[in-house]
This record gives C-alpha cells, sequence and structure tokens, in this order.
C-alpha cells in the first residue's frame, strides 16, 4: 500500500513511513511514560503526600486510565470534524500543562485529580493513532503498521522505570512530572510541524448530535465493532492489573524492591519483540488465524501461572519467565483484535476509535482496580484475575465469530488483496 498524501509545491516535505511510524509511537510513548515512569516513585509519593494505605498508592496509576478512558468520546469527534493535527496538538499542550499541575500538587488529593486530568487530555493520542492509522491502511497492512507502532511503544515499558529511578536519584518524585512536559512540549514542536493532515475530506463529519449519536451506535451496533471490543476490553482488565500491582509484587511479594527496573524490562522488552514479530507474521496468516491464537495462548499460559502458583512453586525467575510469554501474548492479541474492531469503521474512524478506547479503558481500568485492590502481600490475587481476564477475552472473541474461528487468511479475497498490499509497507518501515 502507497504511504503518500497530496500536498501543494514547495510545502514542508512530509514524513516518510519510517518517520512516520516513530512520530506516532512516540505520541502513544506519552502515555507509557506517564504510567511507567511513577512506578518507582509511589512510596515516595506516598509517604510525601501522607498515603496512609498503601493500596490507595495504585490510585496515582488507576485515576490516570479512568481520566484517559473519560474523554476519549469528545477527542473522536472532534479530530472527525476539524481534523486530527490541531486536536492532537490541544490535547498535547493540555497534558503538558497537568503535568505541571502534578509536579507542585500539595496533597494527594490534587495529585490524583490532576492524574486524572492528564489522563484526560492524553486520551487524545490513543484516539488519533489509532485514526490516523486507519486513515491511512486496510487490514493487514493496517495490524502490520499498527504493530510496528507498538513496539516502539512497547520500548518505552523497558525504558520508563529505569528513567524514573534515574529521575529519582538527583530529583525528588516531581521531577518525573516535570520531565513529562517536557516530553510533552518535544513531541508538541515535532508533530506540528511534521505531522500530515490524515483525515479524508469526505469523511469530515458534522458536530450535529444526531450525526454524532448515529456514529456511536453504528460502533455499538455492528457485530465485530462490538465483540472485538469486548474481548479487548476483558483482557485489557490484566494489563492495568499488572500496572497497578507490578511495584507492590517487586517490592513487597518478592521482597527485591532494587530490582523494580530490571523486572519491568525484562517482562516489556519481549512485548516488544512480539509486537515487531507480529508486523512480520500477520500478513501471512492473516488477522484472526493469528489474533485467535495468540488469545488462547494468552488464556493458557495465565492458567498454568496460576496453577504453579497454587503449588507453591512461585519464585521471581518464574514469575518474570512466566509473566514475560503472558504479555508476549497479549501483545499479539491486541494488535490484532484492535484492528479486527476498526476493520469495518473507516468512514467513521476517528469515533469509533473513540467508543471503543472509552469502553476498553473504563472496563479495563475498573476490571485492573479490582485485582489490584485484592494484593494481600503474595502474588496469588493478582495471577487469578489475570488468567480470569485472558480466558473472558478469548470467551468473548469466540462468540463474536464462531465459524470464523482461527479462520486462514485465504478464506477472505479482501484478506489476501490487503495481505499482497501490505507487503509494500516492510520495505520502508522495517
Amino acid at each position: 500500500m502507497a504511504f503518500a498524501f497530496d500536498q501543494p509545491a514547495g510545502t514542508l516535505r512530509r514524513p516518510g513511513p519510517r518517520e512516520m511510524t516513530i512520530m506516532l509511537a512516540a505520541l502513544m510513548g506519552l502515555n507509557s511514560f506517564a504510567i511507567d515512569a511513577m512506578i518507582p516513585a509511589l512510596p515516595a509519593i506516598g509517604r510525601s503526600l501522607h498515603v496512609v494505605e498503601e493500596n490507595d498508592r495504585q490510585l496515582v496509576v488507576v485515576a490516570y486510565f479512568i481520566g484517559f478512558a473519560s474523554t476519549q468520546l469528545v477527542w473522536g469527534p472532534l479530530a472527525d470534524r476539524f481534523g486530527r493535527k490541531p486536536i492532537l496538538a490541544a490535547g498535547i499542550v493540555l497534558y503538558g500543562l497537568f503535568a505541571l499541575v502534578c509536579a507542585f500538587a500539595g496533597s494527594f488529593l490534587v495529585l490524583i485529580s490532576s492524574r486524572f486530568a492528564m489522563g484526560a487530555s492524553a486520551a487524545v493520542t490513543r484516539v488519533l493513532v489509532v485514526a490516523m492509522v486507519r486513515d491511512l491502511f486496510e487490514r493487514e497492512a493496517m495490524a502490520r503498521v499498527m504493530s510496528l507502532v507498538f513496539m516502539v511503544f512497547m520500548i518505552m515499558p523497558v525504558l520508563a522505570p529505569n528513567i524514573g529511578l534515574a529521575i529519582l536519584v538527583f530529583a525528588p518524585w516531581e521531577g518525573i512530572f516535570i520531565a513529562l512536559a517536557a516530553y510533552a512540549l518535544v513531541m508538541l514542536l515535532w508533530s506540528w510541524s511534521r505531522l500530515p493532515e490524515t483525515l479524508h475530506p469526505e469523511f469530515r463529519r458534522s458536530l450535529k448530535g444526531r450525526d454524532m449519536a448515529a456514529a456511536v451506535w453504528e460502533t455499538i451496533r455492528e457485530p465485530q465493532s462490538r465483540g472485538y471490543t469486548l474481548a479487548l476490553t476483558i483482557s485489557f482488565g490484566a494489563l492495568v492489573a499488572y500496572i497497578a500491582s507490578i511495584q507492590q509484587i517487586v517490592f513487597e511479594a518478592f521482597g527485591e524492591p532494587r530490582l523494580i527496573g530490571v523486572v519491568f524490562a525484562a517482562i516489556a522488552a519481549p512485548m516488544a519483540l512480539a509486537s515487531w514479530t507480529n508486523s512480520r507474521v500477520v500478513g501471512r496468516f492473516g488477522l484472526r488465524r493469528v489474533g485467535h491464537s495468540a488469545s488462547a495462548a494468552f488464556a493458557i499460559i495465565a492458567l498454568v501461572h496460576v496453577g504453579i502458583a497454587l503449588a507453591g512453586c512461585e519464585t521471581l525467575i518464574i514469575f518474570i519467565l512466566l509473566q514475560s510469554l503472558t504479555m508476549c501474548a497479549f501483545a499479539f492479541t491486541s494488535s490484532n483484535l484492535s484492528t479486527l474492531a476498526m476493520e469495518h469503521m473507516a468512514p467513521i474512524a476517528g469515533t469509533a476509535s473513540s467508543v471503543q478506547g472509552m469502553i476498553g479503558t473504563i472496563g479495563g481500568a475498573v476490571l485492573g482496580f479490582v485485582i489490584g485492590r485484592q494484593f494481600d502481600g503474595t502474588v496469588l490475587p493478582y495471577l487469578i484475575g489475570t488468567a480470569a481476564c485472558a480466558a473472558g477475552g478469548f470467551v468473548a472473541l469466540v462468540l463474536t465469530e464462531p465459524r470464523r474461528l482461527f479462520a486462514p487468511i485465504d478464506t477472505d479475497p479482501g484478506e489476501r488483496e490487503a495481505a499482497r498490499e501490505s507487503t509494500a509497507v516492510p520495505e520502508d518501515l522495517a
């Protein structure tokens, strides 16, 4: 599939596929960095702001997720009306401003409120990255590009906790939020100067209540969009639970606080590799065969991990190995199921991305928070919750397309054609 934009002669040269992919991944990284860099700072935040109940520190993460979900249905319709670029810039500016408010928060309530607002602002990146990829690519080509975006994006969990630790060596926890504001400024300047407008003129929509409601209803009504969004929502609960619980698991369940950065990197790096691998195999085997197989593997590995823990054989090494495999399967699952959810949504890509993202983030945040609150000093409540989310996501997937479960690419002529088109992408993006 060609990657090009019409532009008047003499204007600034548009980014190529490689720069576009890195830019989109860096925009998504605003969220990952805002979440993962905070993990090592949670004990310091609790002490500084007098948080008595240790489990309440999870609200620093969960409040961000709730805020992240709350405005997705706002950013999408705005982007479908006014274009991707100006709406993206507005969200990034607000993200940076609220990061500074967090840095100067004088109480835990102010911090949590600002984290909510920060997440609400950052939601623009999730909505518009998915919408822009959908603007430009189809089916397997879209899955390949999204996998490459997530590959670069997943490098952030490898780096962010260690960057957070490094900042804490030289500055208090407030310095992390100042670094987030600086990151936002860099992304604002880069995206504004280089990002093209990807909204097709014929897909520009009005902000009339009737039109917006129709687009929202179409996203919910369409069986494939609805079913895969539900599957992703349940599966996403496992990721939120992991992010909310990992600091307590490493610090308290295993008693190794100095290894938090190493554990995060050891689990996140294979996820990045999984995203890269998905970009290579999805064009050959198809969205359904790869995505459905990954969802099944996600459930099986998570259930095996529960069995090992119940048998009393859990150690930090075993946790890292099995959690890495679990998150690898999650990476394959999320990349392909999110593409399948958007497959029929091209005319309303911004709104559809908003609706799906809002449902997935709110549902996942609630599930993850419930699982995280069960922490009792051991890893078992987290593992049971993860297995329940993985198994529930696979059941929802089966109910969505029972007759096309693990279907090969050859069963859909449209997918075969999209796969042939996608072969032009890897040479530019690899």
